[in-house]
């Protein structure tokens, strides 16, 4: 790679703008720690513009028909499927992800916006019978207004589409804040919509740090509601600043997702399961499979199967499709990883795995061997989010003890089991605590048309995605008509209703 990298500005209002002087960031390939783009650290008076420009814009998008937003968002989908290739490849190289997961987080994008340009002929209201004549109840959808997106590293096409795409079709203007270290990313959204004809100011675009970027993004008291997806300290201090203004703050944060397998299960489609949910993404998902719930009457030889697997398993260069696993997303990643690995060996035992992976490609980028932890429920690994390709293996008595286990951690993102017995698989679609339950599939694997989200410290309660994306960005209005040409008191005036 060519020692010059591109620079990008601020995207502000319909144009790219550099502030005169403005610090800059470099983004870097974890699979090479070569730089790819250059970036803008931008100000709380950089932010300060970019809401001015969404404030100007929203009245005239918020009043252009839904329909026709639609028709914009699926002219976005058209030019995006159109760079898929090219942007999934910047995906593998700034975020590291295998070069079919690149491509795939890209799908996901495109998937999800035509999804929501369908919604612009469907942000249904409520109709109700009024309790008096002549009086028609309804409800109708209203945009908030000024919206901030701030967004993670992991998904860095996929997840900036499900919060901008639902906020656009219903009528808000946006603030977009990206991962600093996938910035490349999300500027290729950006300049999608962009092409795609977006009016000026309708979506801004500004990068930096959260303590700066998004700190003055969540306190602007125009900003009206914020949709943060990150980890938990940081989703907690997003939280608590935007409780403040009574501003409405939509989080996704963490996961310490299980999969349970019991001893009726099909093996081989679990042990396919195992692999792609511990080690797609090298585990940097939140709804990463961390824990495996195995029953005793299986373990032995699930654990024997896995373990064989993992001896023929490929980590190395993203972009090579033979490739099983890429690198760790970034320097501060690694080292993170690499600490709870230290604590896994004093407090379980190593089963493979557990170091940094050295010599020849290894040596120029963040690598980690796929890790897997014997342990018992308790210990750090087996309830504290990792972030990386760390699974910890607990053996459990029966399907009571399992959901017991897999319930007893701060998170309820994604669950699974896998099972052939069809009551035991109802019974944990009831038990499991968790917003998403997989039956005979592994933890990841969400479908832009049903909702996402989970439950304790995985957020606080929203969903992203399918229909129900559109209640984050929306307030409910409700309208009552009175046609009878006569004061009607409701719940007083009993006679009037005669």
């Amino acid at each position: 790679m060519s020692s010059k990298v591109e620079e990008f500005g601020l995207f502000i209002n319909g144009k790219w703008v550099t502030p005169p002087k403005a610090a800059r960031f470099q983004t870097i390939n974890p699979a090479t720690k070569e730089p790819i783009s250059s970036f803008v650290s931008a100000t709380p008076a950089d932010v300060t513009r970019a809401v001015d420009a969404a404030q100007l814009a929203f009245p005239a998008w918020r009043d252009t028909p839904a329909p026709m937003r639609g028709e914009l968002l699926l002219s976005a989908a058209r030019l995006l499927r159109e760079r898929k290739s090219a942007v999934g490849q910047i995906v593998t190289q700034e975020m590291g992800k295998v070069i079919a997961e690149g491509l795939g987080d890209v799908q996901e994008a495109i998937d999800f916006i035509g999804y929501m340009a369908g919604e612009g002929r469907r942000l249904f209201g409520e109709t109700v019978p009024s309790e008096l004549r002549s009086k028609f109840c309804l409800t109708v959808r209203q945009a908030k207004g000024v919206v901030a997106c701030i967004t993670p590293w992991n998904f860095p096409t996929a997840i900036p589409n499900w919060k901008i795409a639902a906020a656009l079709i219903t009528g808000n203007t946006v603030v977009f804040k990206p991962a600093s270290n996938t910035a490349r990313c999300a500027a290729e959204v950006v300049k999608v919509y962009e092409a795609a004809g977006l009016p000026a100011g309708v979506l801004n675009f500004v990068t930096g740090s959260g303590g700066v970027v998004g700190k003055a993004l969540v306190e602007d008291p125009r900003v009206r509601a914020v949709s943060f997806t990150g980890g938990v300290d940081a989703g907690r201090d997003v939280y608590v600043r935007g409780a403040h203004q009574l501003k409405m703050v939509h989080l996704e944060l963490g996961g310490k997702n299980p999969v349970i397998i019991m001893d009726d299960a099909n093996l081989p489609l679990a042990l396919e399961g195992v692999l792609f949910g511990a080690f797609g993404t090298s585990g940097q998902r939140c709804t990463a499979t961390s824990r495996l719930i195995l029953h005793e009457k299986v373990y032995d030889e699930f654990l024997s199967m896995l373990t064989r697997r993992l001896k023929t398993f490929s980590v190395g260069d993203p972009l090579d499709p033979a490739t099983g696993m890429g690198p760790v997303a970034s320097e501060d990643q690694e080292k993170k990883i690499l600490e709870y690995i230290a604590i896994g060996k004093k407090e379980a035992k190593l089963v493979c795995g557990g170091e940094k992976l050295t010599g020849g490609l290894y040596d120029r980028g963040y690598y980690i061997a796929p890790t897997i932890f014997e342990t018992r429920h308790g210990t750090r690994i087996s309830k504290e989010e990792i972030f990386g390709p760390v699974l910890s293996v607990i053996k459990v008595a029966d399907y009571g003890d399992a959901v017991r286990v897999a319930n007893d951690v701060d998170y309820g993102l994604s669950s699974a089991i896998y099972t052939r017995d069809v009551n035991r698989a109802f019974r944990a679609v009831e038990d499991l605590e968790a917003g998403i339950t997989y039956v005979n599939a592994p933890t990841i694997g969400a479908e832009v048309q049903l909702p996402f989200g989970g439950i304790k410290n995985t957020g606080n309660g929203g969903r992203e995605a399918g229909s129900a994306a559109i209640e984050e960005f929306t307030e409910v209005k409700t309208v009552f008509v009175d046609f009878s040409d006569k004061l009607q008191k409701a719940q007083i005036d009993s006679e009037s209703a005669a």
